[in-house]
Parts: C-alpha cells; structure tokens; sequence
C-alpha cells in the first residue's frame, strides 16, 4: 500500500501531533508520504512550528522511513476573517489550487491511500478523485472546524464533500457536532505512545510539590498569577507555554522554553499533580477526549486540574472555573490530595491505524444512531449551505 497523508503541519517539525504517530505506524505497512501545505512568505512573519526546517522547503527528503515535501509559496490562502473580504479569500484558494505543487500531483497519482488531515488538507479531495478515482480518502479529525477557525472556503468546500469521502475518523464523540450529517463517520480516539515509561526518569525535581504545565494551546497565564498565590509552598513549573514570564506570577513559578517530547517526561511523571490551564473563550468540549497531556498525566497516574468543562466522566481530574480563584484553590487541594491512579487505559498508535484503516472491522468506532438523535434535537452547529 502507499499512503500520502496531506496536512498543514510538517512530520519533520519538533512539535508532534497526533498526527505525526499516525504517519509513523502508516510508514510501518508501507510507502508513506507527508504533504505539507498552506506555508509561504507569510508563515516566516508568524509563528509557524514550521519556520525551524523553512531551509528544506521545496525538497524532497526521507525522514524516518517517511519521504516528506514542505510546499513553500510566495503567498498561501488563509482566512481573511471578514466576509467583505471572502471573494479575496475564494480567489486566493482557487489559485492555490490551480498552481499546485507538481510533487502533490505525482504523489496523488502514486497512491492508495489519502489522509486529510482537519485544516486546509479537505480543499485537495476533488484533485485526488480527478486524478485518482480509486484512492481510498479519510479524513482525520485533528480539531473542529470552527475550533480552529478555518477560512469561510475551507469550511465549505468540507461541508460539500465531506460525504463522498471514504471515512470521517474523529477523534471524539464532540466532534459530531460540527459534522455534515453522512453514515461514514467512526469515532477513532486519540492514540497514545505507552513508550513514554521508558524515558521519564530521573526526577528533575528538589523536594517539596510540584505542578506541571505542558503546551501552549488556550494557554491562560492568569491560572498561574492566582495559583502561585495561593499555594506559594508549592512549585509550578510552566513548559512550553510560549509566552515569557508574567509580572503576576509569583516566586515559585518556573517558566521553560519548549523542550523535546521525551525532555519534559521526567517533569510529568515526578509532579504532585498536572495542569492544563486552557484559557474560557473557545475551549472545545472534544478536549476532554484529545488533550495530549492530560492523557499523559493520566498514563502516569498523575491526578490533574483542568477547566470544569473539559473534566468529562475522567475521574483523575479536578475541574475549576477559569479565572475563579475560589474554584482553582478548591481544584489544586482536591488534585493534591486525590490517590495516584491510572482509571484508563488509552489505545496503542497501532490500534488507532487498524481502525483509521478498517473503521467497519471494529464494534467501538461506530458513531451511536442515539447520538446523532440527540445532536439534531439539541440542535447542531453544523448549518447546511444554501443550494
């Protein structure tokens, strides 16, 4: 078989994504490819992950088994926010797509298999069936649509074809939400990498307590401004948030760089308890399932304290209203004082394949039809476009 995932993210990038384990388990059963799109001049003047590995931009190279091209342009398509501006954006995307790169188009001709990644991957689909008809297309639910704020073209475009496709993986029961109602959805949890144990020792800590912070999604540096204060015994170490130090934190709160996956291991494994400090305004409920860190402390038997609306039916987590001091207090005492537990045990990268590859052969992917009634009672955000 020959794969060719197609995303906005690079498999080479330091940041990994869940979608970057699912391209590593693809290279496994056979010749794998990574299409990176939607980067340009434009993306060198932002914060793109990417801007670290812009000098392979337009070359072809093998990285760990995966052969892999970051098409880099004068300009990319994005969203232009205001609807006075969409037939800009609608041109801007129409061009993009009739001067594609001539590499997608060989390794669109070459394959079995096409991953579209949630973002501006979906705009591809009608080249694959023009050029390739039999290609098997799947799509990888990565974040919502509207979550991650998708141009206006973008949004319709997967709207309209998002039925025609062979398989809508998502990686929550909460992405249905946002979803064009069709029978090929499945529901294909995050996957987790149990190789973590192998490298979370030593402890990077002194004595006392220590909470840990990871990433820099819906970062709310606010958490730690109140969270320091009230617990100035206890140390909150701050990784990868992307922001500098605030003046609000207090003494006992240490702010990191980003660091490699496997560096900040120690730093979970080790803590008293984890955070995950997502900000109020335009927090998904599908975090709950996705959220790579929490999955860890998880995986580690680290209790954790979270926003209220993403704690779920997890019972390692202690959930608080953003920007409540009460309620951040009440949650820190309760994660502090909770057993250290595993309550779950999340499927291997490989079993998340089996099912991205074979939805129909598993009982646990099927989308519930009591789901789908409750979603259209409840009423969708999904809106159908205009014939």
């Amino acid at each position: 078989m020959n794969y060719l995932v197609i995303s906005a993210h690079d498999y080479r990038s330091r940041r990994k994504a869940g979608l970057h384990f699912i391209t590593a388990e693809l290279a496994k059963r056979g010749q794998t490819r990574f299409f990176s799109c939607q980067y340009s001049l434009l993306s060198d003047l932002k914060s793109d992950p990417r801007k670290s590995i812009g000098a392979l931009a337009n070359k072809r190279e093998v990285f760990d088994g995966v052969e892999c091209y970051l098409w880099k342009t004068l300009i990319h398509p994005f969203n232009m926010r205001k609807p006075v501006l969409q037939p800009i954006e609608s041109f801007l995307f129409r061009r993009y797509l009739r001067h594609v790169s001539p590499v997608l188009v060989e390794w669109i001709k070459q394959s079995d298999m096409v991953v579209f990644e949630s973002g501006i991957a979906p705009i591809f689909f009608d080249l694959v069936r023009e050029l390739n008809p039999r290609a098997r297309t799947v799509y990888v639910a990565s974040d919502d649509l509207a979550t991650i704020n998708v141009a206006s073209y973008v949004k319709h475009t997967f709207d309209r074809i998002a039925p025609q496709m062979d398989a809508l993986c998502l990686k929550s029961r909460f992405m249905i939400d946002g979803i064009p109602p069709s029978d090929n959805q499945y529901i294909v949890p995050h996957g987790f990498d149990f190789s973590v144990a192998d490298h979370a020792d030593p402890s990077p800590y002194g004595a006392g307590q220590h909470a840990v912070s990871l990433g820099s999604m819906l970062f709310d540096p606010s958490f730690f401004v109140i969270a320091s204060k009230l617990f100035p015994e206890m140390t909150f170490h701050v990784i990868g948030s992307g922001m500098g130090r605030h003046e609000g934190y207090g003494s006992n709160v240490i702010v990191y760089d980003e660091m490699p996956h496997k560096q900040t291991l120690p730093y979970i494994k080790h803590a008293t308890i984890g955070l995950a400090p997502y900000r109020a305004a335009g927090l998904p409920a599908y975090l709950s399932d996705t959220s790579l860190k929490l999955m860890q402390y998880d995986f580690f038997g680290l209790p954790a304290v979270c926003p209220q609306a993403i704690v779920g039916d997890y019972q390692s987590r202690f959930g608080y209203v953003p920007g409540n001091e009460q309620s951040i207090g009440d949650a820190i005492r309760a994660a502090r004082a909770a057993p250290r537990i595993t309550f779950r045990t999340p499927l291997a990268w490989s079993d998340v394949v089996d099912r991205i590859l074979s939805p129909d052969s598993f009982p646990d992917t099927q989308v519930p039809s009591s789901g789908r009634r409750n979603l259209d009672a409840a009423g969708s955000r999904y809106t159908p476009l205009p014939a």
